[in-house]
């Protein structure tokens, strides 16, 4: 049954459709509703809870944590002021050993990538490591390679919160470009300073 996470997936995705994005984020069976005050909040969760009860669907209430002003979602902490690395799972790449193989350089960049989006030039600051797991190259570990892990784990532990975006305001796109990698932050003033979102 290797399909039946996807399975699982495209019942939940097709359940909870028209809420989905709008009122609610869906993965498996980890459903975290959202809203901005209390009584939107409240009409989103009795619309999810009646889509679910539609398709005979059942939520476990130990399982469940009703009006929580923080949560834990996918490896990330979600506030009313945004969303951030789950200090957890941060600490495991702050307390990350420097690799000494090839594949310790690969779980390192796979840890650390999962929160690329917290961290500017991801790819630009990580080419040392991303070109040590080039086939065929040699597995020297130069003082470049050992800056980039350091900046990777620094930005990682001092990783700024996102944003919600608010559709009411104007955006700002930063882009960048060069030969060795493409980036670009989305960002919004809030309280008269510019945040990612």
């Amino acid at each position: 049954l290797s399909t039946a996470p996807a399975t699982f997936q495209r019942l939940m995705d097709s359940v909870l459709m028209g809420l989905k994005g709008e009122k609610c984020l869906v993965y498996l069976d980890d459903i975290i509703i959202f809203s901005k005050d209390m009584p939107s909040h409240l009409a989103a969760l009795k619309e999810v809870l009646e889509k679910l009860r539609e398709a005979n669907l059942s939520v476990q209430l130990s399982k469940c944590n009703f009006m929580a002003a923080e949560v834990n979602y996918l490896g990330h902490v979600i506030t009313k002021r945004g969303v951030e690395p789950d200090p957890n799972k941060v600490s495991a790449v702050r307390d990350f050993p420097v690799p000494k193989t090839v594949k310790n350089v690969r779980s390192f960049l796979g840890l650390a990538g999962y929160y690329r989006r917290f961290i500017a030039g991801f790819a630009t600051i990580g080419k040392p490591l991303f070109d040590l797991t080039k086939q065929g190259c040699e597995f020297i570990w130069t003082p470049e390679c050992q800056k980039a892990f350091d900046e990777l784990k620094h930005m990682l532990i001092s990783a700024p919160v996102l944003v919600f975006p608010d559709f009411t305001k104007q955006f700002i796109l930063s882009t960048d470009a060069s030969t060795q990698a493409l980036g670009a932050v989305l960002s919004q003033v809030v309280d008269g300073q510019e945040h990612p979102v």
